[in-house]
């Protein structure tokens, strides 16, 4: 099946062995750095919040010292076969919203939740459901280690909930939002493998079947008013690095909406 086809109807393709393993070898050390001091700020949360990811890879803080190592970053997780790859997909400019990083929580008793998104935000549930066909969020996913790590629930990209999977995600009606839920599907990874999801459609970590996860997650789509007034200036290349960018398309495009939303 042709991958536009794919994710047309399912909302989701996964492009084997996309990256070479020395690629990977220049992205993971920045990654392990900033995990690495991000894990030093928040130690209590990690453990007492069970957190399951962070994000913002990108913002200047954790560059202090070392900017062309920031510079780098930008260019490593944008390279052109990636930019190109998804305007072949989806037929559109996309632009660079920010990143995370996955990883297991600290214990193994947290249970991974079904959820889409925007479900975390302030905008409504309503709003999102009449908004929903004209959104293209999309997760990036670069696993830097072997994982079973998303489970999916294919079609949701373009339909909303059916009563019960609103039930489990809201945990209404006497329902967790950890319940197994009907069609879903495991993602199995290897490095060098690249999954493209939609960041609406229903989905789910899964911790108990990887010992460990370390999943870079770019966070990139078409421009929509609904979700463009999230988009962190700081996360992006200033202009003195923008310039530097050989491949800048998806920040340019970044850079403009910001600007935009300044009028």
């Amino acid at each position: 099946m042709e991958l536009s086809k794919q994710f047309e109807d399912k909302g989701y393709v996964v492009l084997n062995n996309f990256f070479e393993q020395d690629e990977l070898d220049k992205i993971a050390p920045i990654v392990d750095r900033i995990y690495g001091q991000w894990q030093g700020k928040n130690h209590h949360a990690l453990i007492e919040q069970q957190l399951i990811n962070m994000h913002s890879l990108t913002h200047p803080d954790y560059f202090q010292g070392c900017r062309h190592e920031r510079l780098r970053f930008f260019e490593l997780i944008a390279p052109c076969k990636l930019t190109d790859a998804l305007a072949h997909l989806f037929n559109t400019d996309i632009y660079f919203h920010n990143t995370q990083l996955f990883f297991n929580p600290h214990s193994q008793d947290k249970q991974p939740y079904w959820h889409r998104d925007l479900q975390y935000s302030p905008i409504d549930d309503t709003i999102q459901a009449a908004e929903h066909s004209s959104l293209l969020s999309l997760h990036v996913r670069i696993p830097l280690v072997v994982e079973k790590g998303v489970e999916l629930i294919p079609d949701t990209h373009r339909r909303w909930d059916t009563e019960l999977e609103r039930n489990v995600r809201f945990e209404l009606n006497g329902h967790r939002n950890y319940e197994k839920l009907p069609g879903s599907v495991l993602i199995e990874l290897e490095p060098g493998d690249v999954l493209i999801f939609s960041a609406q459609m229903i989905h789910r970590g899964n911790y108990a079947l990887n010992p460990m996860r370390k999943a870079l997650d770019l966070c990139v789509g078409k421009p929509n008013r609904l979700v463009s007034g999230f988009l962190d200036e700081a996360g992006l290349p200033d202009d003195a690095e923008i310039n530097c960018i050989e491949n800048n398309q998806w920040y340019t495009l970044a850079k403009t909406i910001v600007a935009d939303s300044r009028v």
